[in-house]
């Protein structure tokens, strides 16, 4: 969310706010990210028991390419390259509405891609 106001508002220290919340996903994985533990805390207790769990990791990737796009975008701002900031921060909320609108989370496809890609080159 926030990545969304900081990206209309042109906000820098909004996005370096997300960068830290990307970070606190990747690092510490998305039960201890802010956005995750109000899920965990507010939402969660009010919906049955999963039927199956997903593996972490590529949430955790997602988070990382989040945390790239972000930082992308702070350093755009700092340096004066609106443009860059722009670019970087309407490329990762182009990537939240497709995960918000559809379910469809581009990081952990582009995680998947990546662990497929590594395991046929260490095969062939």
């Amino acid at each position: 969310m926030a990545g969304a106001v900081a990206g209309g508002t042109g906000s820098g220290t909004l996005l370096a706010a997300q960068a830290v919340v990307f970070a606190l996903g990747a690092i510490l994985g998305l039960r201890w990210s802010p956005y995750g533990w109000l899920y965990s805390h507010l939402v969660r207790p009010r919906l049955g028991p999963p039927q199956e769990l997903e593996d972490a990791r590529p949430p955790r990737f997602a988070q990382a390419v989040g945390l790239a796009f972000a930082a992308i975008g702070v350093v755009g701002y700092l340096s004066g390259a609106t443009w860059l900031a722009i670019a970087a921060s309407a490329t990762a909320l182009a990537a939240a509405f497709l995960n918000a609108a559809f379910g469809y989370c581009l990081g952990c496809e582009l995680y998947l891609l990546t662990v497929r890609s590594r395991t046929r080159l260490g095969h062939g």
